[in-house]
């Protein structure tokens, strides 16, 4: 299998005309039933983007072929599942498998629309859930609308990382570039397994010892960020090369969402319905995870005072280090990926907070992309963010842990935070599209 791959990837890196329809039928194929569980599709997928970001295709011509393809491949499922309901299961294949389709089926039975988002990022249940969806008659409209969102979420999270590193070796970067990549990487991949192997392993000490790393990971970045400008300006020159007059409009709208007004209001709006509620302890972990990382981050930047990148024609007065717009996104989003995970098998909650970190990240990025911040920054942000949100949710599961939202409580709060976001964000637009100019 290796060696197919190989030479698949090294026939389309002479022959890089053919790279967007592979990259278009790679990415259908991974979502396409019963063929995106036999087809090693994620490798492929990272393959290609590599080639991808080497010159070959733009960010944003990568991220649309891998959309795309996705959205094909969910379509294709879906209608599958649609037009020979139950007789699926006499397919050859799933005779010999049943627990393909059986735990996709448990799964929808259980989580409904929801899985359909959360699912996306599992796996050997990414193929089976539509067909699934159309195999029990999910309205064709619902299924649309959420798969235009989670195919949007699945090609940022499985083309990014590898566009980002074939740009990065075909840029003339600083000589110290990889080393410092290579320490920030493992720093923050050490972080995340062990989070991940101690809440898997179901260790009641798994939120404290994140709290703690994540903390120990921040301070290790704010002392050694001197040392780091050679991945810095690397970073910085990468995505720098993405910018275009048409994609500055999406990005300002992106990182108004983070502006300090902007995540006040809508982090009093969330604790405020929590015990409007009466989710006392949900609404003390919220308050207590937003207000700590926004406290932090003020004293954080007072004390270590960095300089923004010298990219605005009219640079920015305040510091840089630790972003601000970063914490406060992913210390809002992580709260609210914490609270959908309550009263769920463990897999299922580090899901929900990869889904949440995806807008956070989103927003983070355009601080990069806009020129306000070193990608340290915005690193430096997310580690406050996780280590402040684990810290409160261990204060507010001491004895006993958080219990579960009901659907009715998030009918109430995702649709006022959600419509509060977009508010303040449109409403500010064409004065942040004059300020963030270069």
């Amino acid at each position: 299998m290796s060696a197919w791959l190989d030479s698949l990837t090294g026939w389309l890196g002479v022959h890089p005309q053919w790279l967007g329809l592979a990259l278009f039928v790679v990415a259908c194929v991974e979502c396409l039933a019963i063929a995106g569980i036999l087809v090693p599709g994620t490798v492929l997928l990272f393959g290609i983007a590599v080639l991808a970001g080497s010159g070959a295709l733009d960010l944003w011509q990568t991220l649309l072929l891998g959309y795309t393809g996705g959205l094909l491949g969910d379509a294709l499922s879906y209608a599958v599942g649609r037009r020979f309901h139950q007789n699926i299961r006499r397919l050859p294949v799933l005779r010999h498998h049943p627990e393909w389709i059986g735990s996709a089926e448990a799964y929808f039975h259980r989580y409904g629309v929801v899985s359909l988002l959360v699912g996306r990022y599992i796996g050997p249940l990414r193929p089976m859930l539509p067909m699934v969806a159309g195999m029990l008659d999910m309205p064709l409209g619902r299924f649309i609308g959420v798969s235009l969102i989670a195919a949007a979420g699945w090609s940022v999270a499985y083309l990014l990382p590898g566009w980002t590193t074939g740009a990065a070796m075909r840029l003339p970067l600083p000589p110290g570039f990889w080393a410092d990549a290579a320490w920030v990487i493992g720093g923050l991949a050490l972080v995340i397994g062990l989070t991940v192997h101690g809440s898997l392993r179901g260790r009641r000490w798994a939120t404290p010892v994140t709290a703690g790393l994540s903390l120990l990971a921040l301070l290790a970045l704010l002392l050694g960020w001197p040392y780091l400008h050679e991945l810095d300006q690397g970073l910085l020159t990468l995505i720098q090369e993405q910018r275009s007059a048409g994609l500055d409009r999406y990005m300002v709208l992106l990182t108004r969402l983070g502006d300090l007004r902007t995540q006040v209001v809508v982090g009093v709006l969330l604790v405020g319905l929590l015990l409007a509620t009466r989710q006392w302890r949900a609404g003390l972990f919220a308050g207590g995870a937003l207000l700590g990382t926004a406290l932090a981050n003020g004293l954080l930047k007072a004390l270590f005072a960095r300089s923004r990148p010298e990219v605005l024609l009219e640079p920015l007065s305040s510091f840089s280090l630790p972003s601000g717009h970063s914490s406060a996104a992913f210390a809002f989003f992580l709260t609210l990926g914490i609270l959908a995970g309550r009263g769920q098998p463990v897999r299922w909650r580090l899901t929900w907070l990869l889904l949440a970190g995806l807008p956070a990240l989103a927003i983070a990025l355009s601080r990069v992309y806009l020129g306000v911040h070193w990608p340290t920054d915005i690193i430096a942000g997310a580690l406050l963010a996780g280590g402040f949100c684990a810290v409160s949710l261990s204060l507010a599961q001491w004895h006993t842990p958080l219990a579960a939202l009901s659907q009715r409580i998030w009918w109430l709060i995702l649709p006022a935070c959600l419509a509060l976001l977009g508010a303040f964000a449109l409403w500010a637009l064409p004065e942040a599209l004059q300020r963030y100019a270069y």
